[in-house]
C-alpha cells in the first residue's frame, strides 16, 4: 500500500506511509465495529434459543437491525454526569476501554503478510495492550463516586491480576513451542502437526494450557460465568451504573470487542489461526481469513453457550481458580514444556 501511494500516486515516502497507515486502520476498524453490532444480534440469538425465547426479530429482516435501532437510540439519549463525579475522568474511562479493544487488533494477522504491524514481539504487545483495559474499568468505577462502581472496579482489578498472571504462563508455553513472540510465526509453527493436522491445541502437552487460556479469556472479559464486576444481584450495573447514551455504548462495544479479540486469540495461538484445519494442500485454496471467521465464531458460540447456560461464580471461588489452580498449573506447565523441548532439541 505504502509503495501504491509512493510510486503510482507521486506522493513522498512519508506521506505515502501515513495514508496507507490510515488505509489499513479503516479496514479493520470499520469491519470490525460491524462485526461488534452483528455477535451482538447474534449473541441475543443465542441467549434466546437456548431459553426457547425469539430473540431480536421485528427490526429489520428477522431482527438483524436491532443492533443498529439500539445504536440510534442511545446516540439520541443525553448523556448525565453525576454531580459528585470527577467529569473529565469519568468520560475519559470508557475511551480508553473502547480504544484500548481497538489497537490490539494491530497485530493480528489475518492472512500470510496480512496484517497491520507485523512485529517480533507481536504477543508482548497484546499483553501489555490488553491489560490496560483494567484503566477504564478502573476509572470509571472512581471517577463515578458512588459506592457499587467502586466496588466493582476494585473487584475488576483484583480479578484482571489473578488471570493475567495465568495468561502469562500460558503464552510463554506457546512462545517456547513456536520459538517466536511474532503471531505469524506462532501461526506457521503449528503447521503439519503428526504430518497432516494443524492447530498446537491437538498437541497433548499443549492442549490443556489452550483450556486454561479459554477460561482465563472468559474471566479477562468478564463474561459469564465470572461478570463479577457488572453482578446485577450485588452491584446494579457494577462500573456502568452510573453512565448513559454513548459512554455506555463504548463501554459495551468495547466489551464485545475484547470478546472477538479473545477469540481470535484463542484461534491463533491454539488452533491454527488462519490455517486450514488440515494441512492438505486443496483446503489452502479456501483464504486464511475465512478459516479465521469460521475460528472466531466457533469461539464466539462457545463464549455465548456458556453465558446462556453456567451460573455466576461467587468472588471466592473466582480468586480460588485464578490463584490456587490456574496459576500453579501454567506455571508447573511451562517447566514440563521447556524440559520436553530440552530433551528434544538438546537430548539428555
Amino acid at each position: 500500500m505504502t509503495a501504491f501511494f509512493n510510486t503510482t500516486v507521486g506522493l513522498p515516502y512519508g506521506w505515502a506511509w501515513f495514508l496507507a497507515t490510515i488505509v489499513g486502520i479503516l479496514t479493520i476498524a470499520l469491519p470490525l465495529m460491524l462485526s461488534v453490532a452483528m455477535i451482538i444480534y447474534a449473541d441475543r440469538k443465542i441467549w434466546a434459543a437456548m431459553a426457547l425465547r425469539r430473540g431480536p426479530n421485528v427490526v429489520g429482516p428477522f431482527g438483524l437491525l436491532q443492533s443498529f435501532a439500539d445504536g440510534l437510540k442511545v446516540f439520541l439519549q443525553e448523556t448525565i454526569v453525576p454531580a459528585a463525579a470527577n467529569r473529565g475522568l469519568f468520560l475519559l474511562a470508557p475511551i480508553i476501554t473502547f480504544t484500548v479493544a481497538l489497537i490490539v487488533w494491530a497485530v493480528v494477522p489475518f492472512q500470510p503478510s496480512v496484517v497491520l504491524a507485523d512485529i517480533n514481539v507481536g504477543l508482548l504487545y497484546v499483553l501489555a495492550a490488553s491489560s490496560l483495559g483494567v484503566y477504564g474499568i478502573i476509572l470509571a468505577g472512581w471517577s463515578s463516586n458512588s459506592k457499587y462502581p467502586f466496588f466493582s472496579a476494585i473487584r475488576a482489578a483484583a480479578q484482571m491480576v489473578s488471570y493475567e498472571v495465568a495468561i502469562g504462563f500460558v503464552l510463554i508455553s506457546v512462545v517456547m513451542w513456536a520459538g517466536s513472540f511474532n503471531l505469524t510465526a506462532i501461526v506457521e509453527a503449528q503447521k503439519g502437526l503428526y504430518g497432516f493436522i494443524n492447530g498446537f491445541g491437538f498437541n497433548p502437552l499443549l492442549f490443556p494450557m489452550s483450556v486454561v487460556f479459554l477460561i482465563s479469556s472468559l474471566a479477562e472479559t468478564q463474561r459469564a460465568p465470572f461478570d463479577l464486576t457488572e453482578a446485577e444481584s450485588e452491584l446494579v450495573a457494577g462500573y456502568q451504573t452510573e453512565y448513559s447514551s454513548m459512554a455506555f455504548a463504548l463501554y459495551w462495544l468495547g466489551e464485545y470487542a475484547n470478546v472477538l479479540l479473545m477469540c481470535t486469540l484463542n484461534a491463533t495461538l491454539f488452533w491454527g489461526g488462519y490455517l486450514p484445519p488440515l494441512d492438505w494442500a486443496p483446503l489452502y485454496a479456501v483464504p486464511g481469513i475465512i478459516w479465521l471467521f469460521i475460528k472466531i465464531l466457533t469461539f464466539f458460540f462457545v463464549f455465548s453457550w456458556i453465558k446462556a447456560t453456567v451460573p455466576r461464580y461467587r468472588y471466592d471461588q473466582l480468586m480460588r481458580l485464578g490463584w490456587k489452580v490456574f496459576l500453579p498449573l501454567s506455571l508447573f506447565w511451562v517447566f514440563l514444556v521447556s524440559g520436553v523441548l530440552m530433551f528434544m532439541r538438546v537430548g539428555v
